[in-house]
């Protein structure tokens, strides 16, 4: 597990529950990392069990990267990925499914390529950054457009 709680955000998790984590044998807490590209290059699936979000930046990471996802169901997440193409998605608060999830992309080695193959294309194809830059500015002119009038 890769990040620290937000101690602005009442969602996220406590410092008090990563550390309840740390003693289980099967999940390693890797804190705050700031190679994210490095980190995946050592992954095969990244997964973000959100609650909720705007647009995730670590789905689109991941997908630059050539993982594949597995993600809630929520708005935000669930923009940063194509289902079944690029993730997975799983219902909120369903460990049942996360797990599941998990454990198909770990023994589906050729869907876990195919997804992070696909994910890398979707990257490149809708969050080049110049495509984000230039939604960006449409935006603002629409505004200054809407201001004027």
């Amino acid at each position: 597990m890769a990040g620290v709680p937000d101690p602005d955000n009442p969602e996220s998790v406590t410092s008090k529950e990563v550390e309840s984590w740390r003693s289980e044998k099967n999940v390693e807490c890797l804190g705050f990392c700031s190679d994210i590209a490095k980190l995946f290059s050592q992954a095969h699936i990244v997964a973000l069990p959100s609650y909720r979000e705007g647009l995730p930046k670590v789905l689109i990471e991941a997908a630059s990267c050539g993982r594949a996802v597995i993600t809630t169901d929520v708005p935000g997440c669930r923009d940063a990925i194509e289902p079944d193409l690029t993730g997975i998605l799983v219902p909120v608060c369903d460990a049942k499914a996360l797990a599941e999830a998990i454990e198909r992309l770990v023994c589906d080695t050729q869907l876990r390529q195919q997804m992070g193959l696909a994910g890398r294309d979707l990257a490149e194809r809708e969050f080049r950054i110049d495509k984000v830059i230039s939604a960006h500015l449409d935006i603002y002119h629409e505004l200054e457009t809407i201001r004027k009038e």
